[in-house]
């Protein structure tokens, strides 16, 4: 496995609508090592702290195959990383591979999977098209969120690695499927929530399934 780029952006302002988005959806790669921190990499910022960041999503990775595999689909060569608003772009860790609670050394840095990304309607004004939110969730295709074990610079061209992992636990893709979907029954959400991992958001929302 390998990090193909890094991928930052402050939230700025846009028209969308008839109002004003603040939002920090337009990464752009970066050259050179960044400091990936506790809640964000260095020079990049959330403007919906609700939904983004915080210590379960201190950073977005997304799949170079997946990317690949939307380049066909969408028949569009001009799809650069950082355009489906992830900070970390990696090859060989796709959703049906990666486990909640995985854990990867990404250059200096030590993370670990907490979630599935749930698309927001500000992917579909990167993406200049309102119905490809519907579109990317259907894929099971989204990428996942990390938690920072381990502070540490990170740059385009690191290995990566997975060091620990639990057999038992849901894939990216099961647990995507499991909360947007309803794919699945009380024993699978049960499953889930034995994760330690799991965000505290999808704690809550899997643990609200339950009678």
């Amino acid at each position: 496995m390998k990090l193909l780029s890094v991928s930052v952006s402050l939230p700025r302002e846009i028209r969308h609508a008839g109002k004003i988005v603040t939002t920090g959806i337009f990464k752009q790669p970066v050259r050179g090592p960044v400091h990936l921190g506790r809640c964000h990499l260095d020079g990049d910022g959330q403007a919906d702290l609700v939904n983004h960041g915080g210590v379960d999503k201190a950073a977005y990775v997304y799949s170079a195959e997946d990317y690949a595999w939307w380049r066909r689909e969408l028949e569009r060569e001009d799809l650069p990383h950082g355009a489906l608003g992830e900070n970390l772009c990696i090859s060989g860790a796709s959703d049906d591979s990666v486990r909640v609670g995985d854990v990867f050394r990404m250059g200096e840095a030590l993370v670990r999977v907490t979630q599935p990304r749930v698309p927001c309607f500000k992917l579909g004004i990167a993406m200049a098209d309102a119905a490809f939110v519907k579109r990317f969730a259907g894929s099971r295709r989204t990428g996942f969120y990390v938690a920072v074990l381990e502070e540490g610079r990170v740059e385009a061209g690191d290995s990566v690695a997975r060091v620990a992992r639990d057999p038992e636990g849901l894939t990216v893709r099961e647990l995507f499927g499991l909360l947007v979907f309803r794919e699945g029954g009380e024993d699978r959400v049960r499953q889930a929530l034995c994760s330690e991992s799991l965000s505290a958001a999808w704690r809550s929302e899997l643990g609200a399934l339950l009678p």
